[in-house]
């Protein structure tokens, strides 16, 4: 007996402990929005994105270049523009943005923009792009919540 709730509970250990976090919200609806937060995620999403365009440069200036840092910051910049793509298109226009909603079509379009800056972030190591991402973040937090 001992050792059968010990298995179960070893089992039931494992499997949480192994378990991938969920990251996506819901499309229930649940009606559980935090607007804000996805806001200062892009944010933080942008902040990382940049780091990792200037740890790529530095890497790239050095005479023994290494090679597999450069990469991981290549993923880890193209990761989190993904992060971005995500927030907006499956957050924000699946499930926020109502087409009959004040500012629809400037919503859409600044939302529009942002996806097509991250992807030129995951492009290139070009800073332009997150300086874009920024300023559209800047932009549709002042249409969206107001």
């Amino acid at each position: 007996m001992k050792n059968k709730l010990l298995q179960f509970v070893l089992i039931i250990a494992l499997t949480f402990s192994t378990a991938l976090p969920l990251a996506a919200h819901c499309e229930i609806p649940c009606g559980i929005y935090d607007d804000q937060m996805r806001i200062a995620l892009i944010s933080e999403h942008i902040q990382t994105i940049e780091k990792s365009i200037n740890q790529i440069k530095e890497l790239e200036r050095q005479p023994s270049r290494n090679y597999n840092q450069i990469v991981r910051w290549v993923v880890n910049k193209e990761t989190h523009a993904a992060e971005i793509q995500k927030i907006v298109s499956q957050y924000f226009l699946t499930q926020r943005i109502k087409p009959d909603a004040k500012n629809y079509i400037q919503n859409v379009t600044l939302l529009h923009k942002m996806l097509l800056s991250a992807m030129k972030c995951k492009q290139t190591v070009d800073p332009a792009h997150t300086n874009r991402l920024r300023a559209l973040l800047e932009e549709f937090t002042k249409s969206y919540l107001h």
